[in-house]
């Protein structure tokens, strides 16, 4: 708790009476005594009461002593006195203090008498609360942002007053006490291993030489602290090199109409982005954005290559200086040849600077570094604009024209502030626009229980390599996908575990479709107007998909397209439109019309849904299409998109099998129940009566062959109403299922039970249609 003694006498206080602050002292607290060389103000707030404190008893040798006054917050002054060691009857409230009082009170240092004899000016500032402390927050401008936001907006006030504005660089680079902090240079603030050094302890030293602490303790430190290196940070102000935000551009005719930020602005607003939410983050940043820090203090990276004059603090090159383009030209050469470590080579100051200077030692070299940020944010100009690595994007005007390739951006959420900000920044302050058309915004992955973010720093990671050799690429290609990548997302091996379940569903169907297309010749195809109603009903279904996954790959939402190809090949094909048709595929006879349309139509599945699924399971997809079609040359990625007919859409039928698959969903709901009993094992064991009372499903039903779409042996549709004891589902109102056992012999092939096993006498265990099937094998296998 430090005193800083009022500078001027007296002010008017309340009721017009005089407030008696000659001699008194305002009391700051701190937790970083170092700091206190840097002080050049004490911030306070209008909206706390305040008020003049006198003590009145004191211990004895105590550092607070009777008679002394003080300025501080009403509310924290108990606290403050019994920090003090002075009692509650030992101290006394003399009057109050206004906010117009304290915004005209000067005070002096409590360091004055050994080096800071200036003016110490009070501050208004919303920061300051009376939560902790005085009320009172001692301002160093060079060690806090705070401090140096509300120094920075009073500073023309100040030198109206002949205040002093200028901010020291009390600590240099090293974590010492610069010149600026008269007699403590040289004093560490941290020492090289990030433990406490002695700047502390000599300030406190110093302020109880100068009888300026009423009192003081200890607390354990909650302060910044490197994420990489876990080394505490301490806060400097120091001279850095900014581009303006706020200035006309330059162009080589001369000055444009746009600053860099009526630019950005103008680039945001038509460059598209995923999620949409990202243009307002990159928007609200690059309105509210100061001007642009572009330096650095590090001993590696690209150097600011400028010298300075050292009295004149002129900057070449620069438009002023004639010789700027000879300069620019040595600085090329030399790093085109030697690397950016030519700038830092001794004697390149002379070498850069003979002949074009009078006098090269009044320039100083810069050897700041640019920001990393600005490194990555020229990455366009060699990528994007380079002819032999992208020649279809050389010399295009890059306007949003649809005609063409467009350029995507994509990176983490953190990204609005770094890498696509610096890329819009420099290229729309170089071209005059932005360096892409899309910016996708992704998120972060988090560990398996989403507590934290996975990072190399908490070594909470999991290599892409190893799980790749366990599980294979594809699988964590389809958790990527099928994740809403906008937000953070959770990862670990369960996660994965349920990943590879839906791949190997996903899997097993492009496995049944090649082993049913196997044989099947894309010559011998079938008219879609040729087919059954179930082919058609497909193919209406592809038509749908075609539309919604364009959609969703256009709008770069891959779950979706997940969502959707799992879904039907999951549903529609396997539980479905496969389970109806393996009796077709496997026991019609070859020259079946339902046979051929059916493998027709798987062929149209196969294709649609491999080329779908390529972009996202880019190898699984590979191998299936060349499974399929074998070629040296080929390649599933260099396809496009099955361009699926209009024509095949058919809501009409589709409203039709919506209604047919609702009474088959009781049909199975039923099967189920005697499967459960144990009252049959398939499905074909049955011959169930299913009365349907809703003359729109009867309407449905007409022409189709319910007991081959619920794979029974037979079926009995009525025209009645259930009985009671019929098996209903709450959702399909007026149909109900009585189960009834086949009658006949089961076939040997198909597993159908029928009256007409054995009907040829030449296979007696087969029903009529498996017998001629095989007899229609045997002549063309003959034939062959």
């Amino acid at each position: 708790w430090v005193k800083f003694p009022v500078r001027l006498a007296a002010l008017p206080g309340p009721g017009g009476k005089a407030a008696p602050l000659a001699g008194a002292s305002l009391l700051i607290w701190t937790t970083t005594p170092w700091t206190l060389p840097g002080n050049r103000a004490v911030s306070f707030s209008p909206k706390i009461a305040y008020g003049l404190y006198e003590v009145t008893a004191a211990p004895a040798g105590n550092w607070a002593k009777p008679a002394e006054r003080y300025i501080l917050a009403d509310r924290l002054a108990p606290a403050v006195f019994k920090a003090a060691r002075i009692e509650p009857d030992g101290y006394r409230r003399l009057a109050s203090v206004s906010g117009e009082d304290l915004q005209a009170l000067e005070l002096d240092h409590p360091l004055r008498a050994v080096g800071y004899g200036f003016r110490v000016p009070l501050l208004a500032g919303d920061h300051v609360t009376d939560e902790d402390g005085t009320g009172f927050v001692h301002t160093a401008p060079g060690h806090g942002r705070e401090d140096f936001d509300v120094f920075v907006a009073h500073a023309p006030e100040l030198d109206r007053r002949g205040i002093d504005t200028a901010i020291p660089f009390t600590v240099d680079g090293d974590g010492r006490f610069t010149k600026d902090a008269p007699g403590f240079e040289g004093k560490r603030v941290i020492d090289d291993s990030g433990n406490k050094g002695d700047a502390n302890e000599a300030v406190i030293e110093a302020l109880l030489g100068q009888h300026a602490l009423i009192a003081r303790g200890r607390l354990k430190h909650a302060y910044p602290h490197s994420w990489r290196s876990k080394k505490p940070v301490i806060f400097r102000n120091t001279p850095q090199w900014f581009i303006a935000m706020d200035k006309p551009l330059l162009t080589p005719s001369g000055p444009a109409n746009d600053t860099l930020r009526e630019a950005a602005l103008k680039a945001i607003a038509v460059t598209e982005f995923v999620p949409a939410t990202g243009r307002n983050r990159l928007r609200g940043m690059v309105e509210a954005k100061p001007d642009w820090v572009i330096s650095r203090q590090r001993a590696w990276g690209v150097p600011i290559t400028v010298f300075q004059h050292v009295e004149t603090g002129e900057v070449i090159p620069s438009p002023q200086f004639a010789k700027s383009n000879e300069l620019m030209a040595r600085i090329r050469a030399a790093m085109t040849e030697e690397g950016a470590d030519a700038w830092f080579d001794a004697g390149a100051q002379q070498r850069f600077l003979k002949g074009l200077v009078a006098n090269p030692g009044d320039w100083q070299q810069i050897t700041d570094i640019l920001d990393v940020w600005f490194d990555s944010g020229s990455t366009h100009t060699f990528t994007l604009e380079d002819p032999e690595a992208f020649p279809q994007l050389a010399g295009v005007t890059r306007e949003v024209d649809g005609g063409r390739d467009r350029v995507m951006y994509l990176e983490g959420s953190d990204q609005h502030r770094g890498w696509f900000q610096s890329s819009l920044l420099e290229s729309c302050g170089t071209r005059g626009r932005a360096p892409f058309d899309i910016v996708l915004t992704h998120g972060f992955i988090l560990d398996e229980k989403g507590e934290e973010k996975m990072s190399k720093s908490r070594g909470n990671t999991l290599s892409p390599q190893q799980l790749m050799q366990t599980s294979g690429a594809d699988i964590l290609r389809l958790w990527v996908a099928s994740s809403d990548y906008s937000s953070d997302i959770r990862f670990g091996p369960g996660i994965l575990q349920g990943t590879a379940e839906s791949y190997r569903k996903l899997r097993n169907t492009l496995r049944w479709m090649l082993g049913n297309l196997a044989h099947h010749s894309t010559a011998d195809t079938v008219a879609p107007a040729s087919m059954p109603e179930l082919e058609r009903l497909m193919l209406h279904r592809l038509a749908e998909l075609s539309d919604s996954i364009r959609k969703a790959y256009d709008e770069y939402d891959y779950k979706r397209v997940i969502a959707l190809l799992s879904q039907f090949m999951n549903t529609d094909l396997s539980a479905f439109y496969f389970d109806i048709r393996k009796d077709a595929l496997y026991c019609e006879p070859y020259s079946s019309a339902k046979r051929r349309a059916a493998l027709a139509t798987i062929e149209h599945i196969f294709r649609a849904t491999t080329l779908w699924l390529a972009p996202l399971l880019c190898f699984t997809a590979e191998e299936a299409w060349l499974a399929r079609y074998p070629s040296e040359e080929g390649s599933v990625h260099l396809e496009t998109f099955a361009a699926i007919p209009a024509d095949w859409r058919d809501d009409k039928l589709a409203d039709k099998w919506a209604r047919v698959r609702r009474v088959r969903s009781v049909i199975t709901g039923a099967l189920e129940i005697e499967r459960a009993n144990k009252r049959i094992g398939a499905s074909l064991e049955a011959a169930p009566v299913v009365f349907v009372a809703d003359p729109g499903l009867r309407e449905a039903l007409a022409g189709v062959d319910l007991a081959e779409i619920a794979i029974t042996s037979d079926i009995d549709i009525r025209a009645e109403a259930p009985p009671a004891d019929a098996f209903t589902l709450p959702e399909v109102a007026g149909v109900g299922v009585v189960s009834k056992l086949a009658e006949g012999r089961k076939c040997a092939r198909s597993w159908r039970i029928t009256q007409d096993v054995g009907a040829d006498p030449a296979f007696p265990t087969l029903s009529a249609r498996d017998a001629a099937a095989v007899k229609e094998f045997d002549r063309l296998k003959g034939a062959a």
